[in-house]
Order: C-alpha cells, then structure tokens, then sequence
C-alpha cells in the first residue's frame, strides 16, 4: 500500500464535503446574521444613549456617517457580477469592455466599507477615548466599531458565498 495516496497514516474517516447549494444557502444566512447582530449592537447603543445614559455624550448623527458608509458598501459590493470582474470579452458595452468599470465600482464599495469601519475607529477615539469618557458611554463607540466590523464580515461572506460555483449549473440559454 503506497502512502502517497493517503492523507494521514492512520485511517481516520472523514466527512463528506458539502454540496455548493448549500454551502451557499449556509453563507447568506450567516451573513444575515453577521449583519443582523452588527445592526442591533449599535442599535441597542443608540437606544440606550437615548433613553438611560446619564452622562453628557450621547449618540448623534456622526455615529451614523460610519455605519451609513459600510451600508452603501456592502449594496454596491454585492450588486457587481463576479462574472464580470474576469471576463473582459465576453461582456461589452458600446464597444467598450465592462471588465475595468465593474472592478472601479468594485473598488469604490470596499472603499466604502472600509471608509465606515476606519471612520468608526475615529469617532471611538476623537469622541469616546480622547475626552476619557466613563465606561457606559464609551460602549457606545466601542458598539460602533463592532457593528461596522460585523457588517464588513457579513460582506465578506456574502461576496463569497453568492460567488460560490455550482458544479451542476445548467444553462438553459440557446
């Protein structure tokens, strides 16, 4: 028995991989859920900013410049066609290839994104860590930073699942 065709040394009987259906249905529920929890974190620090926090500093609308930026982000990241990043002659348009614009509104989505999560950094520090706010106030900064990190990991993951090759795609073009 040859050991170049075996993994390990020993036996050790592994799963079988998952269909790419559903390996793309798990992803979007996960990024659902990575945004979801993303929303209400800084949701629930907006509300109790509002209603229970003693303190001067509150939640205003620079808070949301952060998460409004990630939101444009992660819409104009997932509209863009994987197909139409690689192909450059199978797509044109008015003579033109739609190769190099769909790669720019690509990169100006994930500058978006990382524009709200690099400004929630700042906000946390210029208005939260700066003035040495106390600890329930600076959650609501802390809450931002998560809830944009969440909602870049929540693209992430949705950008690589909805891209996700399906072994058995049928084309019913003719």
């Amino acid at each position: 028995m040859s050991t170049g065709s075996k993994l390990f040394r020993f036996p050790i009987p592994l799963p079988p991989l998952p269909t790419s259906a559903s390996v793309r249905s798990a992803g979007v529920y996960l990024a659902g859920g990575l945004f979801s929890l993303g929303f209400w974190f800084f949701l629930d620090s907006a509300i109790y900013s509002k209603k229970f926090n003693p303190y001067y500093v509150h939640v205003k609308f620079v808070d949301w410049i952060p998460g409004i930026c990630s939101l444009l982000g992660i819409i104009v990241i997932n509209s863009i066609d994987k197909a139409r990043l690689s192909s450059e002659a199978s797509f044109s348009y008015g003579g033109e290839g739609v190769a190099w614009k769909a790669r720019l509104v690509l990169f100006m989505g994930f500058a978006l994104l990382a524009g709200g999560f690099a400004g929630s950094i700042v906000v946390l520090i210029l208005k939260y860590i700066v003035p040495q706010t106390p600890w329930p106030t600076l959650y609501f900064g802390i809450s931002n930073v998560i809830s944009n990190g969440l909602m870049m990991l929540s693209c992430v993951v949705l950008w690589i699942s909805q891209n996700v090759e399906d072994e058995y795609s049928y084309s019913l073009a003719l």
